[in-house]
């Protein structure tokens, strides 16, 4: 049953909070030539911010991840069909489904929740789907697109989507060498005028875009993104600071990593890494000619 129902998802496709504890991070600054914000959208937002759908963990990551300002920035409006790639354990879905669930569509990709056990997309789009039942209220309507290992990727139906958003990915496919692959189906489920949003962490600059480094570190330098994004058929649209931290060295004995959330080193110089806060990250808007 849940298969069957699982597979009827996918083929209707072929603001901020205290910080507990650390250091928050520098204040997002206002972003010049941002798209206008929508009242009726932005007043959603705030709402789901606030939702019970939202775990405390989550809430705490507010101050770093600015999702208000990020989703305003790429100009979210709440009638938009959004695509939402590798969305991990659903953070910004969580924000997501709420503003999109009564004018709007939300998909999101991963593996399939009833495949190989062993593979972790796979088990990470069961985690995923398991909140989405535990929470009908905010999540009944997030339908999901697998997408399978072996390729090929399709998000959706040719120039159907509004928005494709994803966040702090664009390392990991560099490393895999699939960025290519993703970057082509997010051109292609995009209508003419679509908008592809991204943050990622920002290595500094003059650093070689090396897709090993880059897959050891975490770290990614922006003008290497723009040309990637680019070289895939998009257009810059604009750049923010929204999710800036100037306090991040980016050179830390196991990268990005190392900083809050995931303290990969554990208690070794923890202080020290909760004081710098999360990474200093870009937000890109890109556009769909």
């Amino acid at each position: 049953m849940l298969r069957s129902a699982w597979r009827g998802l996918v083929a209707v496709v072929v603001a901020s909070v205290a910080c507990g504890g650390g250091t928050p991070a520098v204040a997002p600054p206002a972003v010049e030539g941002a798209p206008p914000v929508d009242p009726a959208t932005d007043a959603k937002i705030r709402a789901s911010l606030a939702g019970p759908q939202r775990t405390e963990p989550e809430r705490l990551r507010d101050v770093y991840r600015h999702p208000r300002e990020t989703l305003e920035f790429f100009g979210l409006r709440d009638d938009m069909t959004v695509v939402e790639i590798s969305p991990g354990g659903g953070w910004y879905t969580a924000v997501l489904a709420p503003v999109l669930r009564d004018r709007g569509k939300l998909f999101v990709t991963g593996g399939d929740p009833e495949g190989d056990p062993e593979s972790p997309r796979n088990r990470g789009a069961k985690e995923l789907l398991a909140r989405f039942q535990a929470t009908p209220a905010a999540f009944d309507k997030v339908q999901h697109v697998v997408l399978p290992d072996g390729g090929p990727w399709i998000l959706g139906p040719p120039e159907s989507a509004d928005m494709v958003l994803t966040f702090r990915n664009l390392h990991n496919w560099v490393g895999e060498r699939t960025a290519e692959k993703v970057l082509g189906a997010a051109f292609a489920v995009l209508r003419h005028g679509g908008v592809l949003g991204l943050t990622d962490h920002r290595a500094k600059p003059g650093t070689a875009p090396d897709p090993k480094v880059i897959d050891d570190t975490g770290y990614i330098p922006e003008d290497y993104v723009v040309q990637v994004v680019e070289q895939a058929g998009f257009k810059l649209g604009g750049r923010a600071e929204i999710n800036a931290n100037p306090k991040d060295t980016k050179d830390y004995p196991k990268g990005v990593w190392t900083l809050p959330p995931t303290y990969v080193l554990g208690s070794e110089d923890h202080a020290r890494y909760e004081a710098i806060g999360e990474s200093d990250r870009m937000t890109l808007r890109f556009v769909k000619p």
